[in-house]
C-alpha cells in the first residue's frame, strides 16, 4: 500500500519536475514474473526505475536499514520493509547469496525484481563487471532479464550530494532476454559467467557507458568526525 501511495503522490512530481524520457517501456511485462538489470549511477535510481511501470517493483536493500537502532533507524527500517525490500548482506560471500532466497520468492509470485548487477554505483560512470546473482536468478526462475540503461541520474543526484538537481533522464529498456536454454544450469559457474556477461553488454548498449571488466568498489564510509579536546 505504501508503494502504491507513492506512485500515486511522489511519481507525479518526480515525472512533472525531471520530465524523464522512456524507451522501450512495452518491454516490461504487465503480468509475470522479470527480473529488471539496471546499471547503477546515483542513488537516485531507485526512484527513476520505479517509473518504468505501475506494477510493484521489490529490490534488494542493504541489511543496514534492517537494523537500525533509534527511532529514525526503526522508522527507516519499517519504511524499507513495508515498501516490499530485500535484506542483502553486502559483505559477500554465502551471506550475500542468502538474499537470492527471498528475491527468487519474489519472481516465483510472479512478480517483478529489480537487481543493480554491479553491486554498488559506479565510482568513476562506467560500467563495471556485473556479479552473476543476475544469472543466478534466471537460471532459477525462469524468469526473463530485461536489461535497463539509464543515463544522466548520476547529474541528478551527484554521490555524497542529498539535494537533487535538474538535469535530463534518460530511461532505456531493452527486449527482454530469455535464458530458458540454460534452465537447471544455476549452479554452474562457467554458465552464469557467460549469461552474466551477455546481460551486461545489453545493459553497456543500453546506457552508452564504457565497461570495464573489474568490479566496481564500494565507496568507504565517511569517517566520524573527530570529537573536539576538552578545553584547558
Amino acid at each position: 500500500m505504501l508503494y502504491k501511495t507513492l506512485q500515486w503522490t511522489v511519481a507525479p512530481m518526480i515525472r512533472a519536475a525531471w520530465r524523464p524520457r522512456f524507451e522501450g517501456r512495452e518491454n516490461i511485462p504487465e503480468e509475470g514474473p522479470a527480473i529488471l538489470a539496471c546499471n547503477h549511477l546515483s542513488v537516485a535510481d531507485h526512484y527513476f526505475l520505479a517509473l518504468t511501470t505501475s506494477r510493484h517493483i521489490a529490490t534488494m536493500a542493504k541489511i543496514e536499514y534492517f537494523v537500525r537502532s533509534g527511532v529514525k533507524g526503526k522508522l527507516i527500517g519499517a519504511t524499507v520493509k513495508r515498501l516490499g525490500q530485500v535484506a542483502v548482506d553486502r559483505s559477500g560471500g554465502r551471506k550475500s547469496a542468502q538474499a537470492l532466497g527471498p528475491s527468487e520468492q519474489v519472481l516465483n509470485e510472479g512478480r517483478i525484481f529489480a537487481i543493480f548487477p554491479e553491486g554498488t554505483r559506479s565510482p568513476d560512470g562506467r560500467l563495471h563487471k556485473g556479479k552473476t546473482g543476475v544469472a543466478r536468478l534466471a537460471l532459477a526462475t525462469g524468469a526473463p532479464v530485461i536489461p535497463i540503461g539509464l543515463v544522466g541520474t548520476d547529474k541528478v543526484l551527484p554521490s555524497g550530494k542529498t539535494v537533487p538537481r535538474m538535469g535530463r533522464v534518460e530511461v532505456n529498456i531493452g527486449k527482454p532476454l530469455d535464458f530458458a536454454r540454460y534452465e537447471g544450469m544455476h549452479s554452474n559457474r562457467i554458465t552464469l559467467r557467460a549469461v552474466t556477461d551477455q546481460i551486461m553488454d545489453a545493459i553497456a548498449e543500453l546506457s552508452g557507458q564504457e565497461y570495464v571488466d573489474v568490479y566496481a568498489k564500494r565507496r568507504p564510509a565517511k569517517p566520524a568526525p573527530a570529537a573536539e579536546p576538552d578545553a584547558a
